[in-house]
């Protein structure tokens, strides 16, 4: 008797998929059940699936995809309908695919029985609700591992995975290293229980060792499969009573990576749908964790990169203390061009350095890296700080490309540099500056301000540029505060709204924490980047956080207070210094705001006024009168309600200034009235070598031009 009869006196029939022509052959059986003539019929594929319900179609194809890669049994229920969408029958599908030279499938189609009313269907029916269940689980599922950025994070999303139907009560996640099987990740089982299966060598007769070297799954659907199969590894199983197991490849962008092991305290027979939903987690395991290791190795690389360009401070600076932060993009590997550094120089100075190359990719750290060693060798050599500047613009601009007979870079970068040199026994700072923002200085009683300096063009750009430099002189319980831009501009902001959030910061530290430096320093530089921020825990060279727009370097510092005498109050005192050129008239306005940040909590804003059109006028007359420059100092001192205001404008002219009756329409010869008529008090002092010219304000007095609240013996000098 022939099989084909055999087979349809059990109703059951034979087709055949020739995959490469799509042709689909029936024998007479088969086309019976499909609701065809009792013949031997050949049907397209599109012929064939419009036989089914469509919705089983899907699910037939990727049961045959399943089985296809694993070389496995592929069996599904497909429902037959009519023309009309009518539904006939229910077949189960069985198939195998062949190697014959091309690839085919080859299978039977028998009729499933209907239940008897007020049965369930059997367990491994295909039902409407269990579709369901399982696409919002892979749906879920996918979510989570898609938002896991370590393998932790993947480790412990895949153990509260809860699969419909049928969970897991442990899983295992296999790693290689070489040679060696490494378990790297585990949930359900004790650390001593799995011991023996952390280092495992991959030719071992172990499931995990076995797919990984195959790249095909393993499903072990009870105990005496597992004994019979794995008899070596089986003793060290059986005490967990486990009931079945699947272990599955870990495959990403081709390669197997290692493998996952689900094991189950109930039967499980892994029907087509149960390795389906299996395969389809275990894929999207492996894209996880690859992308967890990516981003772990650029992270580790991130780590190492910021620690070995970024310096350690010197913590032993003599009547000093210094704290700094670099906190990267967000984007990338996380390292940019910005940076900052600290050099001891001979004779017990050193040079702080903080600088920006433009851009935030592999090639600005580089350069970020050539340009700091650059300086660092020419601060060493003794040069003064513009030298060390003109020689660093010159080195950036060789590399850029720049130099005759050398072919211009596709990219060239320039740089933005501030080098201080300080004398930590004066508190002597020589700035030379190169485009880059200008340092601040916050006063022992909190006040912060920008000083302004001379300065040049960034590095790199022209060879030959020249950097003036400024000095200014640190006053203990002053601290010095130097950043790159994206500390001051990050949020939209540009560099005057910048500088006002960065001083709310610095005014709203308590003066009276400043009692012990570092630790002072430590809250405070804490404090300018969580203003950027928001809360974090990490900074410095330690951990890396998130950034979106720009790097940030910081540094700042401080120059010890002075020890007051036991039982006297300290009484703070703000001031600032500006010098200005007879060339440089634009910086009277610099002067001008000078004198009003140092006001700025000032009560009567008339006096303020007053102060900033005095100085104007007292400068202006430097400028104008004389053929020197000018040099400015303001201070307030005393203590809250009773300060004083003190500014003095020098100048290098032996001449005094006059009375004069300017008429109406006159452009000049007021600046004496103004300072009797709104100065509290003021005076002209001669000096060895030119003059000096003052006024005082009082906080207090009753109306400008009195100096009712002035201390006791001053009086105006005309």
């Amino acid at each position: 008797m022939r099989t084909e009869d055999v087979l349809a006196a059990v109703a059951t029939g034979l087709w055949h998929w020739d995959r490469v022509t799509g042709i689909v052959t029936f024998d007479a059986e088969a086309a019976r059940l499909l609701g065809l003539p009792a013949a031997r019929t050949e049907l397209t594929e599109s012929g064939t699936r419009a036989r089914f319900h469509a919705v089983d179609w899907v699910e037939l194809q990727g049961v045959i995809s399943l089985a296809v890669a694993e070389h496995t049994l592929a069996e599904a229920r497909i429902r037959v309908v009519d023309e009309a969408g009518k539904v006939l029958r229910t077949l189960r599908a069985r198939a195998r695919s062949v190697d014959g030279g091309t690839p085919a499938l080859v299978g039977t189609v028998a009729e499933v029985p209907e239940p008897h009313p007020g049965t369930s269907p059997r367990r491994g029916a295909v039902t409407g609700d269990w579709r369901r269940h399982r696409e919002a689980f892979l749906l879920d599922a996918g979510r989570a591992l898609a938002e896991a950025r370590s393998t932790a994070e993947v480790l412990r999303v895949a153990a509260g995975l809860s699969m419909p139907g049928f969970e897991p009560s442990a899983l295992a996640v296999f790693g290689t290293d070489g040679s060696r099987v490494t378990m790297i990740g585990h949930h359900g089982y004790g650390t001593e229980d799995v011991e023996a299966l952390l280092d495992m060598p991959l030719d071992s007769s172990h499931p995990a060792a076995e797919v990984i070297r195959t790249g095909r799954a393993i499903y072990i659907p009870s105990p005496d499969d597992y004994a019979r199969r794995f008899p070596r590894i089986w003793p060290l199983v059986k005490r967990f009573g486990r009931r079945a197991w699947a272990f599955l490849p870990l495959i990403n962008a081709g390669q197997t990576i290692g493998a996952w092991m689900a094991g189950f305290s109930v039967p499980v027979s892994f029907t087509p749908d149960e390795r389906s939903v299996l395969t389809t987690v275990a894929r999207m395991l492996a894209q996880a964790l690859g992308r967890a290791s990516v981003h772990e190795s650029e992270k580790e690389l991130s780590v190492g990169l910021q620690r070995s360009m970024m310096p350690t401070l010197q913590p032993d600076i003599p009547g000093m203390s210094v704290a700094a932060r670099y906190v990267p993009t967000g984007g990338g590997l996380q390292v940019g061009g910005d940076w900052y550094d600290m050099i001891s120089l001979p004779d017990g100075r050193l040079a702080l350095v903080i600088g920006d190359v433009q851009g935030h990719d592999v090639r600005a750290a580089g350069l970020m890296g050539q340009l700091r060693i650059a300086l660092r060798a020419y601060a060493s050599e003794g040069h003064h700080p513009d030298a060390v500047l003109s020689r660093a613009s010159r080195f950036l601009a060789g590399i850029n490309g720049s130099r005759p007979g050398i072919p211009e870079e596709v990219d060239p970068r320039f740089a933005t540099c501030l080098y201080i040199e300080v004398d930590p026994a004066t508190g002597l700072l020589v700035i030379a500056r190169a485009g880059h923002p200008d340092p601040a200085i916050r006063m022992d009683d909190g006040t912060l301000l920008v000083r302004s300096t001379a300065g040049g063009l960034p590095l790199g750009i022209d060879p030959d540029s020249d950097y003036p430099t400024t000095r200014l002189v640190l006053e203990p319980g002053e601290t010095m505060l130097v950043c790159t831009d994206g500390l001051i501009e990050t949020g939209g902001h540009d560099l005057e709204t910048g500088w006002q959030r960065l001083r709310e910061v610095v005014e709203a530290q308590p003066t009276g924490d400043a009692a012990d430096g570092s630790a002072f320093l430590e809250e405070l530089a804490d404090g300018l980047v969580r203003a950027v921020h928001g809360p974090s825990s990490h900074y410095t060279t330690g951990p890396l956080v998130d950034r979106r727009e720009d790097d940030i370097a910081l540094l700042l510092l401080r120059r010890e207070p002075l020890a007051v005498p036991a039982g006297a109050a300290p009484v703070p005192t703000r001031r600032t210094v500006l010098a200005i050129a007879q060339a440089e008239p634009e910086r009277i306005a610099e002067a001008r705001q000078q004198v009003r940040d140092l006001m700025h909590d000032w009560p009567d804003e008339d006096q303020k006024d007053s102060a900033v059109l005095m100085v104007s006028e007292m400068v202006t007359n430097v400028l104008v009168h004389t053929d020197g420059d000018a040099l400015l100092r303001a201070a307030i001192s005393g203590g809250p309600g009773r300060r004083r205001l003190r500014v003095d404008v020098a100048d290098s002219s032996d001449e005094l200034p006059h009375r004069r009756h300017p008429g109406e329409m006159a452009s000049s010869g007021r600046g004496l009235v103004l300072m009797e008529l709104l100065a509290g008090a003021w005076g002209v002092e001669p000096r060895g070598e030119g003059k000096n010219i003052w006024f005082e304000l009082y906080e207090g007095a009753e109306a400008p031009g009195t100096s009712a609240a002035a201390p006791a013996g001053l009086e105006a000098v005309t």
